[in-house]
């Protein structure tokens, strides 16, 4: 007989489940109480919940336990099902068009119509693959190259991108690419992934997780010889396929490109080290003294070396272990006889930034240096008794303090083999007197303070990389490697300094001042069969782009089929 039993203790799963919402939803029983009284796991009284919420149950009158309710399908509807299926359309699909010609049947009804056909489940796909997306956005194209002798017309939101175009082919950057043997796929060489990192670099992109902000833009896709640019997914997944080695032959084949046609100095190299900072939770990543913050912090250990008479940077690495970094100025040192032979610049650089033994390596290698001394309580006590103290002059036309008084000695230091010049400085603006030491011994004292003054060059060159490459993007939602980061950041920041070098006025401005009068703004881009021209709209600054030298700089595009280059200014 039926009792209170057959509603405290349902025997059927479909009214186990009804039971169970009833309770959750009606009497307010907590969700670790229903599952304890239906035996089920919180979690999927959750699932319960959300998939009732939405309709996904059916407590419609159930099929008897232990018979199969089957819909008898007629040999017509089973080959429209099967037509469809041969042209890759899902069950839910295939349901839709059924309803369109008045045919009502369930998806499980053709699942199964589908089976008993002989037809495999399709594989799993993507909404993007479906072509749905998020509130019906857009689904941009996937990248591919151009058809170079297809003649394209295209708009685009940074066209000030390819006055980079003649610089690149001065640059060889197809020849460096090639030197670096970086990889590449069927779809996409490793010049166009190469040149599309580039892209988004030179227009001052914040984070590479932004890229798909440009993936309409048919014009950046163009500048790397693509239809559109690469997502960001791809252009994470290609970072991290380069390994050092790769990073190694690629700047070293820049470097020798880049001083070929006369772009560096290559008498003093300032070096100093960078925390790019990473704020997430859980990293591998040690901590670091972070500079600018003034404090230690987990971060990518980044050394820079810039070349101190272009303020050009020369030289990174990334990533490195506190056991490494003593050791990091022999290694650029070595990087340095690979890139340029037979030239050894003088190195300056902060105190505590390697060991007095690495230093007794440098002079037994004949490497000038100047540096900081670890100046401590004793050391400065012990100038109050020496003299006399000699007034020199600093020629720095910002200069504060460009008087300063010095005092020279010999000096011996532990770990250091033989003796170090020394140069005490007070009167420079600071509370504390400076310590200078070098190796030098020859050059006048007031070249030796001269040129450690110019180290906040490379300090100004990390400032930029940070505030307009996004050098400190480190924990971006979509993750590049950072070694490769800081090698775009090189070739965009040398392209930027060869771009200010042609125009009138501008040639000492940073590449966020050039980005923002020259480079920003929209454009129409035409690429013919053996052209591309590029046309400004009306600016104020479009005088002085038309008179820039570009006869006298490289004319054709080798990535783009030799097309030749050609800007008009309106």
């Amino acid at each position: 007989m039926a009792d209170e039993k057959f509603f405290l203790h349902p025997g059927q799963e479909w009214q186990r489940r009804y039971e169970a919402l009833r309770a959750s939803f009606v009497d307010r029983q907590p969700a670790r109480v229903v599952a304890d009284r239906f035996g089920y796991s919180q979690s999927y009284v959750h699932l319960l919940r959300h998939q009732f919420i939405h309709g996904k149950i059916d407590f419609a009158e159930p099929v008897p336990e232990g018979k199969i309710n089957r819909r008898a399908v007629d040999r017509a509807t089973r080959e429209k099902i099967c037509a469809w299926r041969q042209q890759r359309l899902s069950a839910g699909e295939i349901v839709q068009l059924l309803s369109e010609d008045g045919i009502d049947l369930s998806v499980r009804t053709v699942e199964r119509v589908l089976a008993e056909e002989g037809y495999p489940r399709l594989p799993r796909r993507t909404r993007l693959k479906i072509g749905l997306t998020v509130q019906g956005a857009r689904v941009p194209e996937a990248s591919r190259m151009v058809s170079v002798g297809e003649p394209c017309k295209v708009d685009c939101d940074a066209a000030g991108v390819f006055l980079f175009a003649p610089f690149i082919e001065q640059l060889d950057l197809a020849k460096v690419v090639a030197e670096a043997g970086l990889p590449g796929s069927k779809t996409i060489p490793a010049l166009q992934y190469f040149l599309s990192f580039l892209a988004v670099k030179l227009i001052g992109t914040e984070r590479f997780a932004r890229i798909n902000d440009h993936s309409f833009d048919a014009g950046l896709g163009l500048f790397a010889g693509l239809n559109v640019l690469p997502k960001c997914t791809a252009m994470s997944t290609y970072s991290y396929s380069l390994d050092a080695i790769h990073l190694y032959k690629l700047q070293k084949a820049f470097v020798r490109q880049a001083d070929r046609i006369g772009l560096y100095d290559k008498s003093i190299v300032n070096l100093d080290f960078h925390t790019i900072p990473h704020f997430g939770d859980q990293s591998v990543l040690q901590e670091h003294w972070a500079g600018a913050r003034n404090k230690r912090m987990k971060g990518a250990l980044t050394l820079v070396s810039q070349d101190a008479g272009s303020k050009l940077v020369l030289y990174t690495a990334a990533d490195i272990q506190r056991r490494e970094a003593d050791d990091q100025i022999l290694e650029f040192l070595t990087f340095w006889k690979k890139a340029r032979r037979g030239m050894n610049p003088t190195l300056i650089f902060d105190s505590k930034f390697t060991t007095y033994a690495n230093l007794s390596q440098l002079n037994d290698l004949g490497v000038k240096f100047i540096t900081l001394r670890r100046r401590g309580k004793n050391l400065i006590q012990g100038l109050d008794a020496v003299g006399p103290w000699e007034k020199i002059h600093i020629p720095h036309a910002k200069r504060k303090y460009p008087n300063p008084q010095v005092y020279q000695s010999m000096v011996e230091l532990t770990g250091y083999r033989g003796t170090l010049r020394q140069v005490a400085i007070r009167g420079n603006g600071h509370e504390k007197p400076a310590f200078l030491i070098t190796n030098d011994t020859d050059s006048p004292v007031e070249r030796i303070v001269s040129d450690y003054a110019r180290r906040w060059r490379v300090e100004n060159s990390i400032a930029e990389a940070v505030k307009f490459f996004s050098l400190n993007a480190l924990s971006s939602p979509i993750l590049t490697k950072v070694h490769f980061d800081v090698v775009m950041t090189v070739v965009a920041d040398t392209l930027y300094s060869m771009l200010a070098a042609k125009l009138r006025g501008f040639e000492e401005c940073d590449a966020a001042k050039v980005y923002r009068h020259f480079v920003k703004g929209k454009g129409q881009v035409v690429l013919t069969a053996d052209r591309l021209i590029v046309t400004f709209p009306r600016r104020a600054h479009n005088p002085i782009l038309r008179n820039a030298p570009w006869h006298r700089l490289p004319t054709k595009a080798s990535w783009l089929g030799d097309a030749k280059l050609e800007f008009v200014f309106q």
